[in-house]
């Protein structure tokens, strides 16, 4: 929540700090004010939903994951230690084994020779990049291609979280200091004399027909806000009852009757206060919970028309799916850098307007690694979960200390790429295990094992690499999926690890 809803919502808010107020048919009474809420964020969400009603999913996620005050991404790492490993609330492939990262590495080295070796404007991006951990497994491995990494212009890493900013910049950097730029933050890497520079959104880096940019997202669109919506059938035939509407005078009738709907509609889940918890105080109830719009909203009149694969489910009702607006704009994005657009957006800035428009791209070149957790072709349905201490608890229980995540519509992100640029195509989703397996990964780790002789630490690195690519309970190659995104060239030419080679 910005400043200025702040702001407001305290304005609306304290006018009635001891008066029992009633929105719809939900009824607060004052014990709302004195309850003790799970984190001070819950507070914050509760005070929203009592004054302007249930809110969206997806407006839900950003608060508990990116809020500056209280977020799980912002500012728990501060105040609650780590996110990311062992000692944090999960584990992801990077943190797991090193090799990981080194095939990522491996890739871009493969990718970068099919498209001809280019000898400069090379961009290293990375979205959500964590503690840093890919992206530093992937420098150690490049530095050894001296011709590619002559090439590299600059790292760029697109990270909301000061807190992370400065973990990344330990881990990439060391002790060369961070200074602030005018799109953000600026190091110089510890493997090679190249600037490091962090953004708070992609939108801050300016698009450039000139360079050839190499973009990386794992684990990072899971993360990203999702509206759900559920096809409820048409409203029984009935007697219109004219609509009555308040105005400053008194009350005034509509002229025209309110039609009920002939078709089947979408409706929105949204999410509201649990009266289990909030009312009856009862233990182990989380403070929120989800329920369905009883009229249209804005969103379910427009996001689901955005792609024939929900209008087809629209008819059928019953049906539910789960749509991330903000992942289509991340790979469209990615698109226009590698393949350009004939309508390229406008540059944005850190005070929020727009700049002068970017430039379509003449030569695509470039690629994206997109390696997440979803669906290979279906909608995503009831994915929605919560993690904390490598458990899965409520996803709408403690906001804030809570990691809020959704499977990703893969689909969704290649029909999102496709329309935004005809430079580009999309190779995949493939699971992670085979994806794993074609680069290389029991090859690379036969050649670590070699100079280990303790046995134990031999066990450690066999079951984590097998871990990454086993498909069984527990192990990760079939439940995360890779996408790669490439210069448009007819299917001629599959990236490696896709069916291609070198």
């Amino acid at each position: 929540m910005n400043l200025g809803s702040r702001r407001a919502l305290t304005q609306l808010v304290r006018p009635y700090p001891n008066r029992t107020l009633v929105f719809g048919s939900q009824r607060y009474s004052s014990t709302f004010d004195t309850r003790e809420w799970s984190t001070p964020l819950a507070r914050t969400l509760a005070n929203a939903v009592k004054v302007t009603g249930p809110i969206p999913i997806a407006a839900f996620m950003r608060q508990v994951l990116t809020s500056p005050e209280g977020g799980y991404y912002t500012t728990r790492p501060e105040n609650d230690g780590e996110v990311f490993g062992k000692k944090g609330d999960f584990v992801t492939s990077p943190e797991i084994s090193q090799v990981f990262g080194e095939l990522v590495g491996v890739w871009t080295i493969a990718e970068w020779i099919a498209q001809g070796r280019t000898r400069s404007g090379v961009q290293l991006m990375e979205v959500g990049p964590g503690k840093g951990t890919l992206m530093d497994d992937m420098l150690r491995a490049l530095r050894n291609f001296k011709t590619f990494t002559s090439s590299i212009e600059a790292i760029y890493l697109v990270e909301a979280s000061a807190t992370l900013r400065e973990v990344q910049k330990q881990r990439l950097c060391g002790d060369t200091p961070m200074v602030e730029t005018d799109i953000g933050h600026k190091s110089t890497s510890k493997y090679f004399d190249v600037p490091v520079v962090w953004v708070e959104d992609i939108r801050l880096l300016p698009h450039d027909e000139s360079k050839t940019p190499f973009i990386f997202a794992h684990e990072f669109f899971d993360a990203l806000p999702i509206h759900a919506f559920e096809s409820v059938p048409p409203s029984p035939e009935s007697i219109p009852q004219q609509k009555e509407i308040m105005t400053p005078t008194g009350p005034i009738k509509l002229n025209e009757p309110q039609k009920p709907a002939n078709t089947p509609q979408w409706r929105e889940l949204m999410v509201t206060l649990n009266p289990k918890a909030v009312d009856e105080n009862q233990a182990g109830e989380p403070e929120f919970s989800l329920t369905l719009a009883k009229a249209s909203t804005p969103s379910s009149l427009v996001i689901p028309e955005i792609s024939k694969r929900y209008q087809a489910l629209k008819s059928q009702p019953g049906s539910t799916i789960e749509i991330s607006p903000e992942s289509r704009i991340y790979a469209s994005d990615f698109a226009r850098r590698i393949g350009g657009s004939s309508q390229p957006p406008r540059t944005a800035t850190r005070e929020g307007s727009s700049g002068p428009p970017a430039t379509a791209k003449c030569v695509p070149s470039g690629a994206a690694l997109i390696m997440d957790y979803g669906t290979m072709s279906t909608i995503p349905i009831n994915s929605l979960r919560g993690i904390q201490k490598h458990q899965n608890v409520p996803p709408l229980s403690s906001p804030g200390q809570v990691d809020v995540s959704a499977d990703v519509d893969f689909t969704s992100l290649a029909e999102a790429a496709i329309e935004a640029s005809v430079g580009v195509e999309v190779h995949g989703p493939m699971e992670q295990g085979d994806f794993l397996q074609s680069m290389g990964i029991a090859e690379r780790m036969q050649q670590l094992l070699k100079g280990i002789q303790d046995e134990e630490k031999r066990k450690t690195l066999e079951s984590s690499w097998k871990r990454l690519v086993e498909k069984s309970e527990g192990g990760m190659g079939k439940i995360y999926k890779v996408m790669a995104i490439i210069p448009e060239n007819s299917g001629k030419r599959r990236p490696v690890g896709f069916g291609g080679g070198i």
